[in-house]
């Protein structure tokens, strides 16, 4: 079997397991079974169950990184842009909406799952940043990823309960989420730029142009 096909094959049974009881009770001999290959070609390509998330996480991201990316926006705002990159995120997870409750269910009563499933998801948020053609690189990045994560899993929670095909109650909490979340994540990315050396500030933000300062505007605190 192809490592690409024994992929795709485990994953699906892994998602159909999770669906079915917790992940506290899966095992990845149970994943081989129900995807029916050898335990030992399991092996190539998985150490744990954890990899199966990273996997799925992973496949998730490339669904949504496919349908575009920075050049497709135009002038978009960015406000427009995180909508419409998380609102493709639920799309792609929809056909799995039953795991996804159940791995949200077991990461209220594990610790290691939740920071497990956090770690994973501030790395897909890194590239749904990406796709929005919004900076996710440095502390910034970090800072973004983050807060976008956590955002997300409020969002994913609404979007559990939302029987309505349309997904209007979703659609309408993640745009306050993310109005909410941009004058937050304002705010933190000031905290980030106050916590950047004054003078490496100085140094990024000068133009390429600029003549280097005097001694009086060196010893000159930062402005406001």
């Amino acid at each position: 079997m192809a490592m690409e096909t024994l992929r795709d094959s485990c994953i699906r049974a892994f998602l159909d397991l999770v669906a079915e009881r917790s992940f506290e009770r899966l095992s990845v001999g149970e994943v081989a079974e129900r995807a029916g290959v050898p335990l030992s070609q399991m092996r190539l390509a998985y150490a744990s169950r954890d990899d199966l998330l990273d996997d799925h996480a992973r496949a998730i991201d490339r669904q949504v990184l496919s349908e575009g990316g920075p050049a497709d926006w135009g002038d978009e705002p960015a406000q427009e842009r995180r909508f419409e990159i998380l609102m493709r995120r639920l799309d792609a997870l929809e056909p799995h909406r039953a795991a996804v409750a159940s791995l949200l269910a077991s990461a209220r009563r594990n610790p290691r799952l939740a920071a497990g499933l956090l770690k994973t998801a501030v790395r897909s948020q890194r590239w749904m940043l990406a796709a929005a053609g919004l900076d996710a690189t440095g502390l910034r990045g970090d800072v973004r990823a983050h807060g976008l994560a956590i955002l997300f899993g409020r969002v994913v929670n609404t979007w559990l309960k939302d029987e309505d095909p349309g997904l209007s109650r979703t659609m309408a909490f993640l745009d306050e989420e993310l109005r909410s979340g941009a004058k937050l994540l304002g705010m933190m990315d000031d905290l980030v730029f106050l916590a950047v050396p004054w003078r490496t500030r100085r140094r990024a933000d000068r133009a390429p142009d600029a003549q280097p300062p005097g001694d009086a505007e060196v010893m000159a605190p930062p402005a406001a």
